[in-house]
């Protein structure tokens, strides 16, 4: 970033961006694969954007801003010169869909964009500039088109990208000068005799920058050194003169119009406050969760400053006072806030605090208690008719338990709440939802400290810093619980994802047994596999080549062995896996096996060797279950991430062998719902024939194959199963038709003849999915079987990238969501049955949609009933639940 300005400026400061120029340099500086939502949406140009525009307001502070668009109609130098900028490559798809992203974001942090028919945004920016001195302003320009150095001058500095547009340069006047050897009212007229390439207009051959300075510091301007062409020598001489025609034409061209007629002056565009909704809805969808939390870290104008903070009374309690404190406040619910650290199935509580929504609060040091004290703060904690309130209630569950107490009575978590209120966030920090929620600040508003925002740097401090959290939720807990009242969410909270976080810690602290020395035996297998795979793609090609660089591997397909092209890029031809399995499909060269084979084992190699280190002293592994991430509602994990396992390979499974039971248990049991989402798509359609087809008890991908294809069920080979069972999922998913025809590998005109074939035995199915998106449109979101509400507010974006996947996760959405409900009540009713039941057995794992249990001796038969009871029951479907159950020593052998 280009370093502020030393001498301060009392004078306002107008900043103007060229957005077109910025934006495609941020394209080009930023890798398209690496940027993008996880529905597809390429998001490298708005992030880079985004990013740079976040640091030079924060640089630079300015007063006023906009930002200036071209536009697609030809301007005036094209009716000049007809050959203005031909010859530019075609824009890329990825680049046209982000452009209207960053005007919403634009319009979100309320920067006026300006774009006029006929000009281009440096005519714009031209304008500006010239007006804001004259309005006695000082103006910051920044573009990536050198045409702006004319504009600079005293009070006018251009801020041109020298590295992407993450680091600029600041070209004021001497700038200008030691860079060009003319000040920058005469760069026009250099340009002119160099020429520019990007805008099509050729200068004087064989003159560059250093010779047209040389020539216009001799002769003072443009003006004269025409006027005395005939003084030049040398070849240079011959060459301006041939060219000369063609230097006038540039001059002309290159001037920027500053009398642009703009609807809007200088002293106009002061800088707005932005809505902090909206902007936690942009950039949610666009996932951009640290670039948010930089724009409200950095930038004072993201938000206006809080009215107040919070009111608490602290009291300080003498030792076994703490249950007469509790009493006193016992006619309302308690805000619950604790530090300490928790994961792996474990944790430590380093300090407590309680607060009442009416100010009274208390701060407990764990380790300073007095037994009656502790005795008192448990029976509190673990009374379930005493109403509390905490954020994210997981982690201190964890911490509490260590220290044998145990966490009941909530009625609020208001992280949890936050997330069915705004399930696209990716984040829900306390601090942000007060600002959200109660136009509040997380600081202390009492009389000893005024309005201290509180660092915690001091014991007292953090006393205070951790009862205003604790007040916070209070009040926190009280507007968030009429917010989810008018979502129709109250129930989802108290009966599902409240109650469901104290079976995530349970099974946290519980943890699954590993074998270290199958996962090291393992690790050093895929090892000898990944040399294997190396040595066999150098042979293929007849030398060594890095297969882990794109550009090695690059080299090696397209150079040297004239693979046939695949998708370009910034960095040359694409070469990650879907390209290569595409183009292994035209042209089976070994070495594309080998590449393909190295990155599987390299992979599963990278998972068994983070394994390893994972498991406990006692040989277990504590996976760190997330409830507040997925916006369809499914739970993730971290720590290993146990759904990243693949099963569909026998590497995979050999992982899934290293997870055993352990030694006081007598096996592992899974269970998992068959079919779940096919069977929630056909209760929610409520189609005849793709109930019937679940309810013959035949195999349903046979069965409905035979109604699609007019043939008797045994006549239904692998090929025809296969493609009606990738149609039955893909619906389910939101699969269009494109999408199938990938996944079959079969032409985008047949996959499409496939669908409607299908949907003419399933019509039912096909005016669901149209109601689905119809409805979603009209009201806003989609809605799970439990009331689990999905925004997607892009279903009536004018950008239809946005929009087509806006659509696809309404088809989604409700089937997966639904989904996600249905395993989340299963596991609360095992729970409760495991408890009522008595039984030693427990449960260790919830992965997508199957869960694993460690069996007590003797207790195998009971579990088995219980479970397929349980689950079989956590919601009555049009098409019944069906649950698969397996038995083994290992999770492997305890498939299905």
């Amino acid at each position: 970033m280009a370093k502020k300005a030393a001498t301060p400026d009392k004078r306002d400061r107008l900043l103007l961006l060229d957005g077109h120029s910025l934006a495609y340099r941020a394209f080009f500086a930023l890798p398209v694969e690496n940027f993008s939502t996880t529905d597809g949406q390429p998001t490298n140009a708005v992030y880079g954007f985004t990013s740079m525009l976040i640091n030079v307001l924060r640089d630079e502070e300015p007063t006023h801003i906009a930002v200036a668009f071209d536009r697609s109609e030809p301007t005036f130098r094209h009716e000049q010169y007809v050959e203005y900028k031909a010859g530019r490559q075609k824009t890329p798809d990825e680049f046209r869909s982000q452009v209207s992203l960053i005007f919403e974001v634009l319009d979100a942090l309320r920067v006026p964009r300006m774009s006029v028919a006929g000009f281009e945004a440096d005519d714009i920016i031209a304008t500006l500039s010239v007006q804001a001195v004259n309005a006695g302003m000082r103006t910051l320009i920044v573009t990536g088109d050198r045409d702006a150095f004319q504009l600079v001058n005293d009070d006018v500095t251009v801020l041109y990208p020298i590295r992407g547009v993450s680091e600029l340069s600041r070209m004021d006047p001497a700038a200008v000068e030691t860079k060009y050897g003319v000040p920058p009212e005469r760069y026009r007229e250099l340009a002119a005799l160099v020429g520019e390439s990007s805008d099509n207009l050729p200068g004087v051959p064989g003159v560059g920058p250093k010779t047209a300075a040389k020539w216009l510091t001799k002769y003072g301007d443009l003006g004269t050194l025409v006027d005395r062409v005939d003084e030049i020598k040398g070849k240079a001489g011959e060459s301006l003169r041939e060219h000369l025609s063609g230097v006038l034409r540039n001059h002309q061209i290159n001037k920027l119009d500053t009398e642009v007629g703009l609807e809007l002056t200088p002293p106009q565009l002061s800088m707005g406050q932005w809505d902090r909704d909206e902007i936690h809805t942009l950039f949610d969808s666009l996932q951009f969760r640290v670039l948010r939390e930089r724009l409200y870290a950095t930038l004072s104008t993201a938000e206006p400053e809080a009215d107040e903070g919070f009111d608490v009374q602290l009291d300080a309690l003498e030792p076994g006072a703490l249950a007469t404190w509790l009493d006193a406040n016992s006619a309302d619910r308690l805000g619950v806030a604790v530090t300490g650290t928790w994961g792996r199935g474990t944790g430590e509580i380093t300090a407590l605090a309680l607060a009442s929504a009416k100010g009274p609060a208390v701060h407990l040091d764990p380790a300073e208690l007095i037994e009656a004290d502790e005795r008192a703060l448990a029976a509190y904690l673990a009374d379930p008719d005493r109403p509390k309130a905490i954020h994210d209630a997981k982690g201190p569950t964890l911490a509490l338990a260590a220290r044998g107490i145990t966490l009941t009575g909530l009625t609020s978590d208001t992280a949890l709440a936050a997330y069915l209120a705004l399930p696209g966030q990716r984040t829900f920090d306390l601090a942000d939802l007060a600002l959200r929620y109660l136009h509040r600040e997380l600081r202390s508003e009492t009389e000893d400290n005024g309005q201290l925002t509180l660092d915690g740097s001091g014991e007292e401090e953090a006393a205070e810093a951790l009862a205003v959290r604790a007040r916070a939720v209070t009040e926190l807990a009280d507007v968030l619980d009429k917010d989810l009242d008018k979502r129709g969410a109250t129930r989802l909270l108290r009966e599902v994802e409240l109650p469901l976080t104290a079976v995530l810690a349970d099974m946290e602290r519980a943890g699954i047994a590993v074998d270290n020395d199958h996962l090291a035996n393992l690790s050093a297998s895929l090892g000898g596999q990944v040399k294997e795979q190396e040595q066999e793609a150098h042979n293929a090609v007849g030398h060594e080549f890095n297969l882990g660089s794109p550009k090695q591997v690059q080299q090696v397909l397209f150079d040297e062995l004239n693979l046939p092209k695949t998708k370009r890029t910034k960095t040359g031809y694409t070469t990650d896996s879907e390209a290569l399995t595409n183009l292994l499909e035209k042209d089976p060269h070994p070495v594309l096996e080998h590449i393909l084979r190295w990155r599987e084992v390299a992979k599963l190699k990278s998972i068994v060797d983070s394994l390893i280190p994972m498991a406990d002293d006692a040989g277990r592994i504590h996976t760190t279950f997330n409830q507040l991430i997925a916006a369809t509602g499914r739970l993730s994990s971290t720590d290993p991430n146990l759904q990243n396992i693949p099963i569909r390979t026998a590497e995979g499974r050999q992982i899934r062998e290293a997870f055993v039971v352990s030694p006081d248990y007598e096996s592992l049991l899974t269970a998992d719902y068959s079919q779940i989402e096919l069977r929630i798509m056909a209760h929610l359609s409520e189609d005849e024939a793709l109930l019937e087809a679940f309810n013959s008890g035949a195999d349903f991908h046979t069965i409905t194959a035979s109604r699609v294809f007019g043939l008797p069920p045994e006549q239904i080979d692998s090929e025809l199963r296969a493609r009606i069972k990738a149609m039955n999922y893909g619906l389910a998913y939101g699969l269009s038709a494109y999408g199938l025809s990938q996944q079959l590998r079969i032409a985008p005109d047949e996959a499409r003849g496939l669908m409607e074939e299908y949907f003419e035995q399933f019509g039912g199915v096909r005016d669901y999915l149209r109601h689905i998106v119809d409805k979603a449109r009209k009201d806003g979101y989609t809605e799970t079987i439990l009331g689990r509400r999905r925004y997607l507010p892009d279903l009536n974006s004018d950008n239809r990238q946005r929009r087509e996947m806006a659509e696809r996760m309404a088809l989604n959405a409700p089937i997966q969501g639904s989904a996600a409900d249905i395993i989340k009540v299963a596991s609360l009713n095992v729970d409760r049955a495991l408890r009522s039941a008595k039984l030693t057995s427990r449960m260790l794992l919830q992965v997508h949609d199957e869960l694993v249990f460690e069996v007590a001796p003797g207790e195998l038969e009971t579990l088995k009933t219980l479970v397929t009871t349980e689950m079989a029951t956590a919601y009555d479907l049009r098409a019944p639940l069906s649950i698969s159950i397996g038995t083994g020593q290992t999770w492997q052998d305890a498939a299905h």
